[in-house]
């Protein structure tokens, strides 16, 4: 099995909410598209320092986080941010990896994107159970 990568795009939450107050135009929106790895053992969202930078999120809080390789550390948590898929949109906080890392797509934002992972052909795939919208589990 090989790994999974989804474009998504990346969208400041804090910026739509000022555009729908009228205090932004749309055009101001700050965004980035991204070929993100799709990985379902992390369970956040996980953006570098240079995607936090160009959506300009504000670090909300530092915590303990343990990485893929057992070690801990403390970093930031930048948010919200909003995460589109096709037809799907997620809204989370993210973890910020240090430097350049490789941003993860975790699993509690796929849970809300209600997408499945198709391993065979390695593609990040709307629910066909659900194709005209995420259906949330409560």
């Amino acid at each position: 099995m090989g790994f999974v990568y989804a474009d998504i795009r990346l969208i400041n939450h804090g910026d739509l909410i000022l555009v729908n107050k009228s205090l932004k135009g749309e055009e101001e929106v700050r965004h980035i598209n991204l070929r993100i790895l799709v990985d379902t053992g992390a369970y956040q969202m996980c953006i570098n320092e240079s995607v936090r930078e160009i959506l300009d999120l504000p670090i909300l809080e530092e915590r303990w986080v343990e990485l893929g390789d057992g070690r801990w550390v403390k970093l930031p948590i930048a948010g919200p941010v909003e995460v589109r898929f096709e037809n799907r949109m997620a809204i989370c906080n993210a973890i910020v990896l240090p430097g350049e890392a490789e941003p993860l797509l975790g699993a509690i934002p796929l849970e809300e994107l209600d997408v499945i992972i198709d391993s065979k052909r390695q593609e990040l795939l709307i629910n066909p159970v659900h194709p005209d919208g995420a259906v949330l589990r409560v």
